[in-house]
């Protein structure tokens, strides 16, 4: 039984007609049928005609060489004699001849073609004569004297069928040809998605380490590619995530074990009364230590949500920040550190969520708190350099006296975690996920972060909003 919360993904069924390489193979098959048809189809006439015009030239061929002896032949009785001899020789092979002299009846053929032989023309018919009610092929020739000889050759029925007997087995050795091309074409397509399909069913399960091989076609290559890409994007993903958790939990773990501890000591009554109001202060510290940890988290967790709420209005940008300033001024001054803010001279109004904004300030003078050495300064101003800012955005920056970053550093400083795998143990730094945050919240309002070197030593954060619009602003939240 499937686990509450968790997606099952229903079994597959497959038909073999429904897979690539069945639909391949009969995509190929219909394919080589129908070229086999149109080649047919093509072939057959083709064939015809050609054999008419082959049998057209050797009776044409004929037909001159009888012309020839025949006028040759020196008196009629001779030119009879010579007649009945070709005749006879041609009738062989399968040709009639006919002869025709004045006087002379002969049998039936084109009115046309008389009337040229009368005029002393050749006639060489370009298509079959209809004699005696079959289609013919008729030369003839005049010999001189009114005299002229006809050859008549009867077309033999089934010359198609003729042709396709000579053309069947190089028809039916195409259509196997593109039968093994297909089954050949198949194997070859099916054979990337096929292993991409393994990878992605491997990847499911858990598996990272699956590669799907890089081969040809372009189109197979760019899938495996994806999908390593993928493989590799959703290994990283995950071990950040491991460290991301392992460092949460070390990070909930040190207030709960400081809870536990003061709970059992005051449950044993080892905690007398006079230490009892220092007692629970640091309970109540560790406690609101725990409540930010996880207020964090959630709204880490929510920022990329749909229902993350937004409430938009005009903010004057020197309230909010003197309002933070303020608030956050005795914690500074209990750790011996001074924050300083550069109001900007006149009120300074931005269209934004009051609430995340400050929520982001708060973030950011929590992080300076953390690492500035007593003595040390925190200051928040407003520029107006036009290197820093433009006139489509306001920018708010905050300096500090701390150890800076390094370059590599400022490339993953908005990273979940990333500066706090790197410096635990080294220098004072909290869940890792604070910075995290605060990029996300400033995209949602419609700014941006960067972080870069101070000028004076130390980190500068420089947030950038956008101006409040010049013309009318309209009324309620933007979700």
């Amino acid at each position: 039984m499937a686990e509450p919360g968790t997606a099952t993904v229903p079994p597959v069924r497959h038909r073999i007609t429904g897979t690539l390489t069945a639909r391949t193979v009969g995509v190929a098959c219909a394919v080589a049928l129908l070229s086999v048809l149109v080649t047919a189809a093509v072939a057959i006439p083709l064939g015809v005609q050609g054999t008419e015009r082959g049998a057209r030239a050797s009776l044409a061929a004929k037909a001159d060489l009888v012309a020839a002896a025949v006028a040759d032949a020196p008196d009629d009785a001779r030119r009879a004699a010579l007649l009945d001899r070709l005749a006879g020789e041609l009738a062989g092979q399968g040709i009639e001849l006919v002869g025709i002299a004045p006087g002379t009846v002969p049998r039936q053929l084109p009115t046309s073609v008389l009337r040229r032989l009368a005029a002393g023309e050749p006639v060489a018919a370009r298509r079959p004569a209809r004699i005696d009610g079959r289609p013919t092929l008729l030369e003839g020739r005049p010999t001189g004297g009114q005299t002229a000889v006809v050859l008549l050759q009867p077309l033999r029925p089934g010359a198609g069928r003729l042709v396709w007997s000579n053309l069947w087995l190089a028809l039916v050795a195409g259509l196997g040809a593109g039968l093994v091309a297909g089954v050949l074409l198949a194997a070859r397509l099916s054979r990337p998605i096929r292993a991409a399909a393994h990878a992605a069913q491997r990847l499911r399960t858990g598996d990272r380490t699956v590669r799907v091989p890089v081969e040809p076609p372009v189109e197979a290559a760019q899938l495996a590619h994806a999908l390593n890409d993928l493989a590799a994007a959703l290994a990283a993903s995950e071990a950040r995530q491991r460290d991301f958790l392992l460092s949460i939990s070390h990070e909930l773990r040190t207030p709960l074990t400081t809870l536990r501890g003061y709970a059992e000591a005051l449950a044993d009554g080892v905690v007398d009364a006079d230490a009892t109001g220092p007692t629970g202060r640091i309970m109540l510290d560790e406690a609101h230590r725990l409540d930010r940890l996880v207020g964090d988290l959630l709204a880490l967790a929510r920022l990329e949500a749909a229902d993350f709420t937004i409430e938009v209005a005009d903010v004057d940008l020197g309230t909010l920040l003197a309002d933070a300033v303020a608030a956050w001024s005795s914690r500074f001054a209990g750790t011996g550190v001074t924050v300083t803010l550069a109001a900007p001279p006149a009120p300074l109004l931005v269209r934004t969520d009051p609430g995340r904004l400050r929520q982001v300030v708060d973030i950011l003078l929590d992080n300076a708190l953390r690492v500035v050495p007593a003595g040390g300064t925190v200051r928040i101003d407003v520029p107006s350099d036009p290197q820093v800012t433009d006139p489509d955005t306001v920018a708010v920056q905050v300096h500090d006296d701390g150890p800076g970053f390094s370059d590599d550093d400022l490339a993953v400083i908005f990273e979940r975690g990333a500066l706090h795998r790197r410096y635990r143990g080294e220098r004072s730094v909290g869940t890792g996920i604070g910075l995290a945050l605060a990029a996300g919240l400033t995209q949602r309002i419609g700014g941006r972060i960067t972080a870069g070197h101070s000028p004076g030593g130390g980190a500068v954060f420089t947030l950038r909003l956008p101006r409040r619009p010049t013309g009318p602003v309209a009324s309620g939240g933007l979700t």
